[in-house]
């Protein structure tokens, strides 16, 4: 299959979407780091580890031999630089421990053979040929622990790598499902606000209110200022509260015998992260379910603070109807509870209760993301 890019670009169905959210193959741009070392070369740290063996190794040697300490070295190292080479490029090829075991166990005889070659002349005392012997077979033992050591801290440094990685797997995974819980639960939110803002404009126009064109021009600046607003991602209490007095201007242009309110909010908020249009939600309900049911009307009180701990408390209270004995938590609260606590945490709660001697009383608290 094939397809367009948005800009007009074709592309095979071959390619696939990366996790960093390009393209494999030639979309994906060049990484921003030093280039690789050549698999097959040892790293410094095993080189620096297989100078500091063959140093004691030789020092050993060449104290139980009586021989020179330089000429054991040489022979010792050369032997050491031929098992790391041969351990690296095993690695390299992607062999099992077994095999790259095996290859290190088989390469230190030849290798020894080799200086043995290089260094005497044929035919060689028989004193010298059983010293080769044994450092044969010293190598074989040296560079099988060497590598079974070699293998355990390799595979254990893979397994710490794969839990990094899942664990950023994870948190990226948690963080995509929290977004995409945010967006279905603003989602609900979006048209329940606009069908009320709605209903509030028809309910003026039947009414032939003297305020119906006033505050259908206002309704509609309103609407024009606050829709870019419910999907923003840096949405801040400030703008939050810029809605919530806009919508309360309106209901109040509405229903100015009614309806009261005040704002007050500790100015330090402001700048807080909020989730966009949850304090709202909680003042439409309260506009909705406590202001207009009621004949004398009421008044809503929005407000907000920090206590010495951090830790933040926003309001909603209204003095109208208060709850009947049968209404249910309706979608709009349990949105904002979930919506919280996905912004905010577990830690995050929506308490309501009534008021005396007749209103509803709707705080949200938690503990802002910077503070945690």
């Amino acid at each position: 299959m094939r397809g367009e890019w948005r800009d007009g670009r074709r592309f095979s169905g071959l390619e696939r979407r990366a996790p960093n959210g390009y393209c494999d193959g030639m979309t994906t741009p060049p990484l921003l780091s030093p280039p690789a070392r050549h698999p097959a070369l040892p790293t410094l740290r095993q080189s620096l580890v297989a100078l500091l063996i063959t140093l004691q190794l030789s020092w050993v040697l060449s104290a139980l031999s009586s021989g020179p300490f330089l000429s054991v070295l040489l022979r010792i190292g050369f032997i050491g630089a031929l098992l790391l080479l041969t351990y690296t490029a095993s690695g390299a090829l992607r062999w099992r421990p077994l095999p790259r075991l095996l290859a290190v166990v088989l390469v230190a005889p030849v290798a020894t053979l080799a200086i043995f070659v290089l260094t005497e002349h044929i035919p060689a005392r028989r004193e010298l040929v059983l010293g080769y012997i044994m450092l044969a077979i010293l190598s074989v033992v040296v560079g099988t622990l060497v590598t079974l050591a070699a293998l355990r801290v390799e595979r254990r440094a893979k397994e710490r790598a794969a839990r990094l990685r899942e664990e950023r797997e994870r948190d990226t995974l948690e963080r995509e499902l929290t977004a995409a819980r945010l967006r279905l639960l603003q989602a609900q939110i979006e048209p329940h606000f606009l069908f009320n803002t709605l209903a509030n404009i028809a309910a003026l126009v039947e009414a032939k209110s003297d305020n119906a064109g006033p505050v259908l021009r206002h309704l509609i600046a309103y609407l024009k200022a606050a829709m870019p607003r419910l999907n923003d991602a840096d949405a801040t209490l400030d703008t939050e509260l810029q809605l919530v007095r806009a919508y309360l201007e309106l209901m109040h242009m509405r229903m100015p015998d009614r309806l009261r309110f005040s704002v007050r909010v500790a100015p330090e908020l402001n700048s807080l992260p909020f989730p966009a249009m949850a304090l709202l939600t909680l003042v439409e309900n309260a506009v909705r379910h406590g202001i207009d049911p009621s004949l004398e009307g009421g008044r809503i009180e929005v407000g907000g603070k920090a206590d010495a701990s951090g830790r933040v408390s926003l309001w909603v209270g209204d003095s109208g109807q208060g709850m009947s004995e049968s209404a249910q938590p309706g979608t709009g609260l349990a949105n904002v509870r979930t919506r919280l606590q996905a912004f905010y945490g577990p830690g995050a709660r929506l308490d309501l209760h009534e008021e005396t001697p007749h209103g509803v009383h709707v705080e949200l608290t938690f503990t802002p993301r910077s503070a945690t």
